[in-house]
């Protein structure tokens, strides 16, 4: 198989509870696109082998209805056991596909970092049981952060387990385990609360 570019899947299936909202269509930015979806959407453009695809789950309904016509979408019922069931569906949907994974948790994301991610995953051969990820370094640390890419092989490993195991349980899996530095502290970004809500609309 050839290398091509990962698929872009934004995982937006929370019911996103200590927030109060549904955390995909938050307001961070003055503009209406300035949400974690359509913020999202637009750092991963750059990602062109398939549509992005969106897994929803407690508020499907409102984010079908803020896609563009260039994503596609689909629902995972068993939203409430966890990001696990929310990934066997996008394999599915996604098939054979290197996946670019991007939680609206961590909204802000800009495009440098997707094709910091791309390009490194590109140059490796797009390892098929590979892992991806960014990191920054804090006090001679690396910190690891998001999006990830996941080898199409590794990914399918996923498919048998339950729906509520860890996506970590994953990372012990690949074979290589590569990562790209990158400069924005935007990968460290956890959008769970109203207080993280505030401090993302004050620091753009």
């Amino acid at each position: 198989m050839s290398a091509t570019d990962p698929a872009l899947i934004l995982l937006a299936a929370g019911a996103s509870r200590r927030l109060g909202t549904a955390k995909a269509l938050v307001r961070l930015g003055s503009r209406p696109q300035d949400t974690p979806l359509g913020l999202l959407l637009t750092a991963g453009a750059g990602l062109r082998s398939t549509p992005p695809l969106v897994v929803t789950g407690a508020h499907d309904a409102e984010i079908r209805a803020a896609l563009p016509p260039t994503a596609e979408a689909v629902f995972n019922p068993t939203w409430e056991a966890g990001r696990t069931g929310s990934l066997q569906l996008a394999i599915q949907a996604r098939s054979g596909l290197d996946l670019c994974l991007a939680p609206v948790d961590v909204p802000r994301v800009p495009p440098e970092v997707f094709l910091a991610l791309r390009n490194g995953w590109l140059e490796a051969q797009a390892p098929a049981r590979g892992w991806l990820a960014p990191w920054t370094l804090h006090q001679g640390t690396r910190r690891f952060g998001h999006p990830v890419i996941l080898g199409r092989a590794l990914a399918k490993e996923v498919l048998g387990w339950d729906p509520d195991r860890p996506l970590r349980d994953l990372r012990g899996l690949a074979d290589p385990l590569l990562a790209v530095e990158v400069a924005d502290d935007a990968i460290h970004d956890d959008l769970d609360t109203p207080a993280d809500w505030r401090a993302l609309r004050k620091n753009p």
